[in-house]
């Protein structure tokens, strides 16, 4: 995935690709390997791709999103017919239709757009002029509305919707990361146009979050998480195995929202709790500042966009936008507002429409009221509500006691209220100084901070460092993907510690499971198939009291391997939809259990959760 070029819609890219010949899609990926490293040039909303020396390749992108297939011209004498175009869409970032949400509908305000943040550009080859793009200048498209759906039951456009997802998601499943190229991808991205049409809004945007992880993981990508990858696949699976018998309450959340209502909430004081950026890879970036009202309610304001690091980097220093203040995102996170006509989302984002008005106030430190009291909290109830609910914030007081190595890199380690808890960096991305703060507090062993983390579902305490009250100064605070702490910021002898290492955690062997559920993501069905040691990690799930685990790794195992033969002894096509459903199985087994074992290890009641079972036919 090439984060230079602009996002491109979902649609674009399945039907640039389904016009393609046979014999081109065989082509398909290499042609996007080949693009990747070609010079681009950005103007204004133009993308532009040095193809080669006499042929250039052109995005159009008004209000920074590819919306049409005209929209991407190519100068090649067999345009527009030919593969660079379909290659430029696989290439580029995924739109996400409900990603830009962070602001007030239209129906209110629409808010200004913004292109994407220009990255470093590179001149364009030298040469003769650029062959003109021979596809016909794109025409406005009319905008399509996604059906409203508010029968109880699903309509028959929705189950031919969720029949295409779980097909193109099993597929992809099937074939792993290396097998699912741009074709699999563009299948997977016709199925979640088509969800998106039916009014299924929800499984569209989990399906362009499965594509988005794809191509992460086949470019190598350093933020790539092989877990995002699996939580995407599975809500993609599960959503499409839940809708069509889904009726009342359970299809209305099933289906989801496109944008969020906004609702008014009268006049709110708010006080400033800290700004973290905002860096998605489906090619959106900007802020989130935190805040919190008189009561401790939180609230939100956002200014996401389509762009980078750089626009990642730098929103912190533009004016929010509510009101007419000119308060920028990281003079908020420290000071208070005042807003009169608010109105906000259900997840506390802030509206930003034309009858909102805001001024600046006072702030408050976080040892004083009111923020003082979302750190009085007992740690056990504030894990209860993240693990049930979208507000996934955690308020500790924590002792910096040593550092752990993990997969992703070094985490710290800290005492918080006699729980060992571990401390990650919320974002590997290096314009951002996640690690690089985390790498300087690793020598602050002893040191008491307060801190503002998000919680990291695990069998063990573990949450990722997004604040911190400053070290030496306890009426400052530093953003810890925003601010650069330095040596001096450090106390200058801190309290020794006798033990240098995080101990050993004692956990429950669910990771027999959740490893073969990662190695089918990531490797596909035949990564299971091959005969190993599944009787001993059956027996010992089974020896620890996870028989239910044990035997959703023997399901999965047998799907795996489930391969007929014809009468002549030739290999029948395997059965994806068996496999999919021992594996979404598993997967959803292997979450639950996650989520049962993290309130435990936090010391919260893991009976209050609420009831997410397992449906009954996806396990053996």
């Amino acid at each position: 995935m090439n984060p230079q070029l602009p996002p491109v819609a979902p649609a674009v890219t399945a039907e640039l690709v389904a016009a393609l010949p046979p014999r081109l899609r065989k082509r398909l990926d290499a042609g996007v390997t080949k693009l990747a490293g070609r010079p681009t040039v950005r103007e204004g909303d133009v993308v532009r791709i040095a193809v080669d020396d006499d042929t250039a390749l052109e995005l159009h992108a008004p209000g920074g999103v590819v919306t049409g297939t005209g929209a991407i011209r190519c100068g090649c004498l067999l345009a527009p017919d030919c593969l660079h175009r379909a290659a430029a869409a696989s290439a580029a970032p995924v739109a996400d239709p409900t990603e830009p949400a962070a602001t007030e509908p239209p129906a209110t305000e629409p808010p200004p757009t913004e292109a994407p943040a220009a990255g470093p550009t590179q001149p364009p080859p030298p040469g003769p002029p650029s062959t003109p793009a021979r596809t016909p200048a794109p025409t406005t498209p009319k905008p399509i509305t996604p059906t409203t759906v508010t029968s109880d039951s699903a309509t028959p456009d929705q189950r031919t919707a969720a029949a295409a997802l779980r097909e193109a998601a099993a597929a992809v499943l099937e074939a792993g990361t290396d097998g699912s190229g741009a074709v699999l991808q563009a299948e997977l991205l016709r199925a979640a146009h088509s969800a998106r049409l039916a009014g299924l809004p929800r499984a569209a945007s989990r399906a362009v979050a499965v594509v988005t992880a794809l191509r992460a993981a086949r470019g190598a990508d350093p933020a790539h998480r092989l877990a995002d990858l699996v939580a995407a696949l599975r809500d993609v699976l599960l959503l499409a195995h839940r809708l069509p018998a889904a009726t009342g309450p359970e299809l209305a959340e099933l289906r989801g929202t496109v944008r969020q209502p906004y609702t008014p909430d009268g006049s709110l004081r708010l006080y400033g709790l800290f700004a973290e950026p905002v860096l998605t890879a489906t090619g959106y970036a900007g802020a989130v500042t935190w805040t919190a009202d008189g009561a401790g309610r939180l609230y939100t304001v956002s200014d996401v966009a389509p762009g980078g690091t750089a626009r990642a980097t730098g929103a912190a220093d533009r004016a929010v936008r509510i009101g007419d203040t000119s308060l920028t995102h990281r003079e908020l996170s420290r000071a208070g507002l005042a807003v009169s006509g608010a109105t906000v989302s259900p997840t506390g984002r802030l509206g930003a429409g034309a009858g909102v008005r805001a001024v600046r106030a006072s702030g408050a430190a976080w040892h004083a009221e009111p923020l003082d009291r979302l750190w009085a909290v007992p740690v056990a109830e504030q894990v209860s509500r993240a693990l049930t609910s979208e507000r996934d914030l955690l308020f500790l007081d924590v002792t910096l006691t040593g550092t752990a190595r993990e997969a992703a890199g070094e985490c710290l380690v800290a005492d918080c209220d006699g729980l060992t808890l571990r401390l990650a960096a919320a974002h590997d991305d290096p314009a951002l100084p996640h690690r690089e703060n985390l790498r300087l507090l690793a020598s602050a062993r002893g040191t008491r901070l307060r801190v503002v983390a998000r919680l990291t579902p695990a069998p063990f305490p573990r949450a990722q460092l997004l604040a911190i009250g400053h070290p030496t100064d306890p009426d400052a605070r530093v953003d810890l993907g925003l601010d650069r702490l330095r040596r001096a910021d450090l106390p200058v002898t801190p309290v020794p510690r006798a033990t240098p290492d995080a101990p050993a955690v004692d956990e429950a062997p669910v990771h027999l499971l959740r490893r073969r559920v990662h190695q089918a993501a990531a490797g596909g069905r035949r990564v299971l198939a091959f005969p190993g040691s599944r009787d001993a990690a059956g027996t010992r799930l089974r020896r620890h009291g996870l028989g239910t685990a044990g035997e959703l790794l023997a399901a999965l195992h047998a799907a795996a391997a489930d391969r007929t033969r014809d009468p002549f002894g030739r290999l029948l096509p395997a059965d994806t939809g068996r496999f999919a459903r021992a594996w979404l199985g598993a997967a959803v087994y292997t979450e639950e259990l996650d989520r049962a074992l993290c309130a435990a290890a936090w010391g919260a009641d893991p009976d209050g959760l609420p009831d997410r079972t397992i449906p009954a036919d996806v396990t053996p």
